[in-house]
């Protein structure tokens, strides 16, 4: 994918980055919101998934012209609805749709990564203390590869988003300039380098 909300992918690096400041967490996402980090990723979280819900999503930018997929399905182009049919708005519905589950997946893994930031800090801290640091590096490894896991399953969310989006591009002439999402985009999530332009 090539362009996600400035917000959310902001979010989505600093989540790993804040959790090595926070307090060491037990292993499931529900304690962590006891700490004070915990409450403010989650409602960072719950902000940004209520943005994806309600406000307009930016597809991307064409010579510095946005393009937007509105709540209720239109496509905003500068600002401006484009004239579509019923066919048209449920291809874009369902492009919004396949968007905001690929972007409140890369929240789930951005939560996902706080919490083994700070799992891990805490792991250090407690193996420091007890003098018992052989199994940390094993046992962080095996949650990493599990994060790893779950980041995968976004780039297999990627092939359904590229044929609507070829469709969208097919059937609304004025957002085949916007469709900038290709195969290599899915070969590059598969290798753990997406890039965002």
């Amino acid at each position: 994918m090539k362009k996600l909300d400035t917000c959310l992918f902001a979010l989505l690096l600093c989540l790993p980055l804040a959790a090595c400041g926070g307090q060491p967490s037990s292993s499931t996402a529900t304690e962590t919101a006891d700490t004070t980090l915990g409450k403010k990723v989650r409602e960072a979280t719950d902000e940004a998934r209520r943005k994806l819900a309600t406000e307009n999503i930016s597809v991307s930018r064409n010579n510095g012209v946005k393009a937007e997929i509105t709540p209720a399905g239109d496509l905003l182009i500068d600002g401006k609805a484009v004239a579509i049919d019923d066919a048209q708005r449920k291809l874009l519905l369902d492009y919004r749709t396949q968007i905001v589950k690929v972007a409140e997946a890369g929240i789930d893994v951005g939560v996902q990564g706080a919490n083994l930031g700070m799992r891990a800090a805490g792991e250090a801290i407690k193996g420091i203390f007890s003098g018992d640091t052989d199994k940390i590096e094993e046992r962080v490894n095996a949650e990493a590869k599990r994060l790893e896991e779950s980041a995968l399953k976004i780039c297999e969310q990627m092939p359904a988003m590229l044929a609507t989006q070829q469709q969208l591009a097919t059937a609304v002439p004025e957002f085949k300039p916007y469709a900038t999402m290709d195969q290599d985009d899915i070969e590059e999530c598969r290798k753990g380098s997406v890039t965002l332009r």
